[in-house]
């Protein structure tokens, strides 16, 4: 670049060793040369580094004024030089003392405005009480992805919404609810600054990450690891809400080709929120276009509504049994497609799961509750919740069908079941469909009296207990329809298992 712009001066007659505003063209013509070689040999690395960027590169930085404070910068050399030139001529070894002194204070001045100017931006990008990114940046930043997303490429959206954050503002106050808004902001950077993730605080108590070139089950793994940290982490008030922890419900939807738009994207993942604060809050859903299986069903939509309700009144006293009965429906609703039920039988099926655990509120509050193996007395109370369940159901005559799950779905398939023993084909089809979806959440659940076990470990469970708890007809189809609903998990842990069994 030097060397050119020295040729292009002389070869205009430029006299070497003298300065002359007659001369003053010749120096700009030269400073033009360096500065579009400096422009020439820049830009490759940009195109080589990512070509798909090189035009949005472009585009911002005429946007950003950056190419106009570039040419101001260039031209600031060229007066820097004239003046260094005039300088050495008329003082030598004072000037070129003069000259230096003019360029550190230049410099530091320079770098002050771009200090700033760097920090306004982020301040106009950063929500000022969490120091996450702000709503704008983030629709900014998910449109960018939309709209350079290359074929076959994919990302996800998750959105985030803290549970119980207003009745926690009501018995803290406001001031500490910042406080917990601050946290959860930093809880979030503190897990994604080593990953290529883009936290967002999207409204009020409502985070959002973007996760490029990453799939739904990835994010899903992924935010249900910092749930369950998020949920072990004290915080004051935390123990006074509902679930005795901090927590957070999460939806998460991820881009497929015919996606009109962001928009279609962030709606997504709002219903799968939304989904996930009907399941019981504190867990995350991925969006699936056939989640709401009875929505077309207006008759159960309204009976579902009713017995939620009723399943409200578990929530200051046995937020466990709420939150089981909930995934338990959940699973229901998802086996119901995969066996040859009626439609009728479906219906059962599902709102029995839902309620079928009812009785289990009159149990005293120190046996529910307790963290410890449950002494003889105690379980002989516990296993009374079906009858309990049984009398209180049977309080509605249009939930008599729902009845045989509610009292039977603890009889086992040997006849070593209660209450009443009853023994293979002699239980009633559904309650014998309901033991096998309730036993699996039941051993992949975190409870305080007995280890969780993983996917692949209930499946085993399951498969063990075929023929003497459960009905085996059930079992594989049942396993199938989880792998189908969790593929990555499933995959996940075979990986881990595989890797422990080589390790021994």
């Amino acid at each position: 670049m030097i060397i050119s712009a020295y040729y292009s001066f002389i070869s205009f007659n430029g006299p070497i060793g003298t300065v002359s505003l007659n001369t003053i063209s010749l120096y700009i013509l030269s400073l033009t040369v360096y500065f579009s070689l400096n422009v020439l040999l820049i830009w490759p690395y940009f195109f080589l580094a990512d070509p798909k960027s090189v035009k949005n590169i472009v585009n911002g930085l005429i946007k950003k004024g950056i190419l106009l404070e570039s040419i101001i910068s260039y031209a600031s050399i060229l007066t820097l030089s004239l003046v260094l030139t005039i300088l050495l001529k008329e003082e030598h070894f004072f000037g070129l003392f003069l000259f230096t002194i003019l360029s550190v204070l230049l410099a530091l001045a320079f770098s002050k405005f771009f200090d700033l100017y760097r920090e306004s931006e982020e301040r106009a990008n950063k929500d000022f009480l969490t120091n996450l990114y702000n709503h704008g940046y983030f629709k900014l930043k998910l449109d960018e992805t939309f709209k350079t997303l290359e074929k076959n490429q994919v990302f996800t959206v998750a959105l985030l919404d803290i549970d119980d954050f207003k009745k926690y503002n009501d018995q803290n106050g406001h001031l500490q609810g910042d406080e917990l808004l601050r946290f959860i902001g930093q809880f979030l950077i503190n897990k994604t600054k080593l990953t290529p993730y883009t936290p967002a605080r999207y409204g009020g108590e409502e985070f959002a990450i973007l996760f490029p070139a990453v799939t739904k089950d990835e994010a899903s793994i992924f935010l249900n690891k910092i749930r369950k940290d998020f949920n072990d982490t004290p915080f004051d008030g935390a123990d006074d809400l509902p679930l005795k922890c901090l927590s957070f419900s999460a939806g998460i939807t991820e881009y497929e080709p015919g996606t009109y738009n962001s928009a279609e994207l962030l709606n997504k993942a709002d219903k799968a929120l939304y989904y996930a604060k009907a399941q019981g809050k504190n867990n995350v859903q991925i969006y699936y276009e056939e989640a709401d299986v009875y929505q077309n069903d207006l008759y159960l939509v309204k009976e579902i509504e009713n017995l939620e309700q009723q399943l409200q009144i578990f929530l200051p006293k046995d937020v466990y049994t709420y939150q089981h009965s909930k995934r338990v429906f959940k699973y229901a609703m998802d086996f119901s497609k995969k066996l040859e039920l009626s439609d009728h039988e479906k219906q059962t099926l599902i709102l029995g799961a839902l309620i079928h655990d009812i009785g289990k509120v009159e149990i005293p509050r120190d046996i529910i509750n307790k963290k410890g193996k449950l002494d003889p007395h105690e379980w002989e109370i516990m296993k009374k919740h079906v009858l309990w369940g049984k009398e209180i159901v049977s309080t509605t005559k249009k939930y008599e069908e729902l009845l045989p799950l509610v009292e039977l779905h603890h009889e086992r398939f040997d006849g070593k079941g209660y209450p009443s023993g009853l023994r293979g084909n002699n239980i009633p089809k559904l309650a014998r469909i309901l033991c096998l979806i309730d036993s699996f959440d039941a051993m992949t659940t975190e409870r305080p009296y007995q280890p969780t076990k993983t996917f692949t470990e209930a499946f085993a469970e399951l498969r063990r207990c075929a023929g003497t708890q459960f009905d085996p007809q059930y079992v594989e189809p049942f396993i199938e329809v989880i792998q189908e609903k969790f593929p990555a998990l499933s995959k996940k842990e075979r990986l881990e298992e595989e890797s422990k069994r080589a390790a021994q």
